[in-house]
C-alpha cells in the first residue's frame, strides 16, 4: 500500500460518489452469491454470476487506473524529476497486479 501526503486529492475524487455506487452494486452481487449458495443453486448459474461479479471489478478497476493515470501520473509530469518515474513505475505495477487476477 502506498501513502500520500496528507490532505492530497486522489483521482477518483471528482467521481468518488459513483463509485461508491459501483462498488454498492457489486457488493450487492456478492451477498447475492452467497445467497445462491445457500439457497443450493445449480453450480453453472453461480459461476456465470461469480463471472459477472468479477467483470464488474475489473471495470471498476479499469475505470481507476484510468483516473490514476489521468491525475496523479499526469500531475507529476507536470512537475517533473524523479517523481514521474516514481508514478509510472506504480502504475506499471498496478496494471500488472490486475493482469494476474
Amino acid at each position: 500500500m502506498t501513502t500520500t501526503e496528507a490532505g492530497a486529492t486522489h483521482g477518483y475524487h471528482e467521481q468518488k460518489a459513483e463509485h461508491l455506487k459501483r462498488l454498492r452494486r457489486i457488493e450487492g452481487q456478492i451477498r447475492g452469491l452467497q445467497r445462491m449458495v445457500e439457497a443450493d443453486t445449480y453450480c453453472i448459474d453461480i459461476l456465470t454470476q461469480v463471472s459477472a461479479s468479477t467483470k464488474a471489478l475489473q471495470s471498476f478497476a479499469l475505470q481507476l487506473l484510468e483516473e490514476h493515470l489521468r491525475h496523479c501520473v499526469a500531475d507529476a509530469a507536470l512537475k517533473g524529476g524523479d517523481e514521474i518515474d516514481a508514478k509510472v513505475d506504480e502504475a506499471t505495477k498496478a496494471i500488472g497486479r490486475l493482469l494476474r487476477t
